[in-house]
C-alpha cells in the first residue's frame, strides 16, 4: 500500500451516475479538484458536467471503459490526479486494480489489495470468520465444484438452499433452491451470470434462512490500528437480492444484539487489517424478536454501499470525507464519540416497471424533479445522478436517485419519506416511485415486520395498479378534456367535439391503449358528479369534491380531485401518491392494429446468451426458447402458445434492439407470422 500522505490535491472518481456526483460534493466542499471519466454513452452525464475536468475511457460497454483497468490509470496519470476514488460497483473491490494504483504512484481512496482478497472470495471469507470467531451459517464452501458434489452437499445441508458465486456481489449470481429438482437449472443459470459478470463460475452452498432479515454494520479502520463502528442498518427490504429500502438503526434492535452484531463486524474488519470505508453483512433470524445468537457473517463489501446516506444522517458524519481523510493519513474518531441521533430512511428510485417483473425502463429522462431538501418534519436528502434530458440506457444500472428522510423517530422518518418520493417526479421513463410510495405505507413495513421476502409477501398489495388494472383512469381523462378551457375559434362543424346538427352534443374522448382504442363518453351531471361510460359497457362515476359516494346504478366513483394532471397535445398525464399514469390521446381516424401471439419479442435492447430450440421444433405453452441479457439481468422468453417454430432471428452473443421479433411459430395455416 502507498504510504498515505496530506494532503490529497485531485481525485479521479473511477466510476459514474449518482456516486461520482456524491464524491465531487464532498470534494468540492474539502477544496479538492476532481476529474471524472466517461465512456460514450455517459459523454454528457451529470458527474461529467460536475467534475472540474473529464477524460473518456472508450466505449458504453462497462467491460470496454469503466472496467478497463489501464485506462483508468492512464487518465489519472493524464490529469495529474494523485488519488482514485472508486466508489461502488466496476473495480472498487479489484485488487488488481489497487496494486495497478500503487505501482503508478497513486493512492487508492479504499483499503489494501491484500483485504479485498481475503474478504472478496466468499468461501475463503467464511473461513477467515470462523477463525475469528465471527458466526457464519451453514454452508459448503469447498473446492470441488462439480454438479454431482455441489448437489450432494446441498442435499446433506437440506433445502431451501442458496447457491452464491464466490466472487458475487449487488445480488448477482445468486439462486434460492427450494427442491433438488430445481437444482441443476438453478447450478447452471447462477453459474453462466457468475461468469458473465465476475469472470469466475464457483459457487458456494448456504442454508437458506427462512425468515431471514438484511442487517449490516458500517466498519473503518484507518492506517493507525484502529477500527470503529457507525451501528448498524436493515437492508431488509429487496427484489433479485438487490437492496430497495434501508433504514438506520435497524427496527426492534436492542442494546445486547447490537454490541454482539457490531463486535463480532469489527472483529471481521480486524482480522484482514482493514483500512477504509466496509460493511460487514449478515444474514439474521427474522422469525422473531432479535437475538444475540440469531445472526450469521453474509459477507463484507470493502467498499463504500450505496446505503451509505442513512449511517451520514444518523450519526451526522460524511463517510466519503472520512475515506478521503483516512487515505491521507489521519485518525478515526474515537468509538465514544460516535452518536445514534434519530433514524433515517433510504429509497432507491430506478428506472422500472414494478409491475413488469422490475425490468428496467431504457429512454430519456424528458423531466425530473428531485423534491425539496428540507420539510417541516426531519431533514430531506436526493443524492440524484441525472437530470432532465438524460438518458438511461441498456449498459448501466437503472438507478437514478436515491431519496433520504432523517427525523427523530422511525414513524416520522416513514411519512417524511413518503412526501419526498411524492415530490421526486421522473417522467419519460417508468419508475418504481409509487411502490415505494406503497412499501412505506404497508402495515407490516410501518410495525417493523420485514424480511428479505416482504416484496414476495405483499406483492399484490404494493405493486401499483397499471392502466390495465384501472381502466377508469380513462373517464379522469375524458373530465380532464371535457374542463380544459377553448381558445379555438373554429365554426362547430370544424372541431371534433362531438358537435350533431339538431341532435344533442355528444362528449365522447378517445384514447390509445396498448393497441385497442378506448372510448369514454360523458352522459350526464348531477351537481358535483359526472357519469361517464367507458367502451359503451361500464359506467363510472366521478365525483369534483372529495369524500364522494358511489350512486346505485354505477360501478366505481373516482375522486377527481385526488389526481393533479398536466394536459399535453398529445398525452394527459396524472399524478397521485408518486404514482404517474400516462393516457395517450388519439384522433377520429387513428386505425386499430391486431397484436400477435405467434412471435417472441425481445423486450428491452439486450444480448441474446442461450437459443434453447431451431426451427421446426414442436414446443410448449411456457417453455424457455430464448434467453437474454439486459441492464445485468438475465430474461427468460417463453413459447406463448403451443405451436412448431417456423423462423429464429436471433443468434446466441448477437445484440437486440427493443421490439425485435426473435422468433416466430408457425400459424395454422403453415405461414409465418
Amino acid at each position: 500500500m502507498i504510504k498515505p500522505h496530506a494532503p490529497i490535491k485531485k481525485i479521479l472518481i473511477a466510476n459514474r451516475g449518482e456516486i461520482a456526483c456524491r464524491v465531487i460534493k464532498t470534494a468540492r466542499k474539502m477544496g479538492i479538484a476532481t476529474v471524472a471519466v466517461y465512456s460514450d454513452a455517459d459523454r454528457k452525464a451529470l458527474h461529467v458536467r460536475m467534475a472540474d475536468e473529464a477524460v473518456h475511457i472508450g466505449p458504453s460497454p462497462a467491460v470496454e471503459s469503466y472496467l478497463v483497468i489501464d485506462k483508468i490509470i492512464t487518465a489519472a496519470i493524464n490529469s495529474g490526479a494523485d488519488a482514485i476514488h472508486p466508489g461502488y460497483g466496476f473495480l472498487s473491490e479489484n485488487p488488481d486494480f489497487v496494486r495497478a494504483c500503487h505501482k503508478a504512484g497513486i493512492i487508492f481512496i479504499g483499503p489494501s489489495p491484500e483485504s479485498m482478497e481475503a474478504m472478496g472470495l466468499k468461501d475463503a471469507a467464511k473461513k477467515i470468520m470462523d477463525a475469528a470467531n465471527v458466526p457464519t451459517t451453514p454452508g459448503y464452501h469447498g473446492e470441488d465444484q462439480s454438479p454431482k458434489n455441489l448437489q450432494s452437499q446441498a442435499r446433506m445441508i437440506g433445502y431451501p438452499v442458496l447457491i452464491k458465486a464466490v466472487a458475487g456481489g449487488g445480488g448477482k449470481g445468486m439462486r434460492k433452491v427450494e427442491t433438488e429438482a430445481d437444482f441443476g437449472a438453478a447450478l447452471a443459470s447462477c453459474q453462466r451470470e457468475a461468469k458473465s459478470s465476475f469472470g469466475n463460475d464457483n459457487v458456494l452452498i448456504e442454508k437458506y434462512i427462512t425468515s431471514p432479515r438484511h442487517i449490516e454494520v458500517q466498519v473503518f479502520g484507518d492506517h493507525h490500528g484502529h477500527v470503529v463502528h457507525m451501528f448498524e442498518r436493515d437492508c431488509s427490504v429487496q427484489r433479485r437480492h438487490q437492496k430497495v429500502i434501508e433504514e438506520a438503526p435497524a427496527p426492534g434492535m436492542t442494546d445486547d444484539v447490537r454490541k454482539a452484531m457490531t463486535d463480532a463486524a469489527i472483529n471481521a474488519a480486524k482480522a484482514v487489517n482493514y483500512v477504509g470505508a466496509g460493511t460487514v453483512e449478515f444474514i439474521v433470524d427474522g422469525s422473531g424478536k432479535l437475538r444475540s445468537d440469531g445472526f450469521w457473517f453474509m459477507e463484507m463489501n470493502t467498499r463504500l454501499q450505496v446505503e451509505h446516506p442513512v449511517t451520514e444522517m444518523i450519526t451526522g458524519l460524511d463517510l466519503v470525507e472520512l475515506q478521503i481523510r483516512i487515505a491521507q493519513g489521519e485518525k478515526l474518531p474515537a468509538q465514544k464519540d460516535i452518536k445514534i441521533n434519530g433514524h433515517a430512511v433510504e429509497a432507491r428510485l430506478y428506472a422500472e416497471d414494478p409491475a413488469n417483473d422490475f425490468l428496467p425502463s431504457i429512454g430519456t429522462i424528458e423531466h425530473i424533479e428531485t423534491g425539496s431538501e428540507t420539510g417541516k418534519t426531519g431533514s430531506y436528502r436526493v443524492d440524484a445522478g441525472v437530470e432532465s434530458g438524460d438518458r438511461v440506457t441498456i449498459f448501466y444500472d437503472p438507478m437514478i436517485a436515491k431519496a433520504i428522510c432523517h427525523s427523530d423517530n422511525r414513524e416520522d422518518s416513514l411519512q417524511g419519506l413518503r412526501r419526498l418520493i411524492d415530490d421526486v417526479k421522473a417522467v419519460g421513463v417508468k419508475t418504481n416511485a409509487a411502490f415505494l410510495d406503497r412499501c412505506l405505507a404497508n402495515n407490516d413495513f410501518k410495525t417493523g415486520k420485514i424480511s428479505t421476502h416482504f416484496i414476495a409477501q405483499n406483492f399484490h398489495n404494493i405493486i401499483p395498479p397499471t392502466l390495465e388494472d384501472n381502466i377508469n383512469m380513462f373517464a379522469l381523462a375524458a373530465l380532464t378534456e371535457h374542463f380544459k378551457p377553448s381558445h379555438s375559434h373554429l365554426s362547430p362543424f370544424k372541431e371534433k367535439t362531438g358537435f350533431r346538427v339538431n341532435l344533442p352534443r355528444r362528449n365522447i374522448y378517445r384514447y390509445a391503449h396498448n393497441e385497442d382504442i378506448i372510448t369514454a363518453e360523458l352522459l350526464s351531471q348531477n351537481g358535483a358528479q359526472y357519469s361517464v361510460k367507458i367502451n359503451d359497457e361500464r359506467r363510472v362515476s366521478v365525483c369534483l369534491r372529495e369524500h364522494s359516494t358511489s350512486q346505485p346504478n354505477e360501478d366505481v366513483t373516482l375522486d377527481y380531485k385526488a389526481w393533479s394532471r398536466k394536459i399535453f397535445p398529445d398525452k394527459i398525464r396524472f399524478y397521485r401518491n408518486a404514482q404517474i399514469i400516462e393516457i395517450s390521446k388519439i384522433s377520429f381516424d387513428t386505425l386499430n392494429t391486431a397484436s400477435s401471439a405467434n412471435t417472441l419479442t425481445a423486450l428491452m435492447p439486450g444480448k441474446i446468451i442461450a437459443i434453447n430450440a431451431v426451427a421446426g421444433d414442436a414446443v410448449k405453452a411456457g417453455d424457455t426458447l430464448i434467453i437474454m441479457e439486459a441492464m445485468k439481468m438475465e430474461m427468460a422468453l417463453d413459447a406463448p402458445r403451443d405451436g412448431v417454430i417456423a423462423k429464429i432471428n436471433a443468434a446466441v452473443d448477437a445484440l437486440v434492439a427493443d421490439g425485435d421479433i426473435l422468433l416466430a411459430l408457425e400459424t395454422d395455416s403453415g405461414t409465418v407470422s
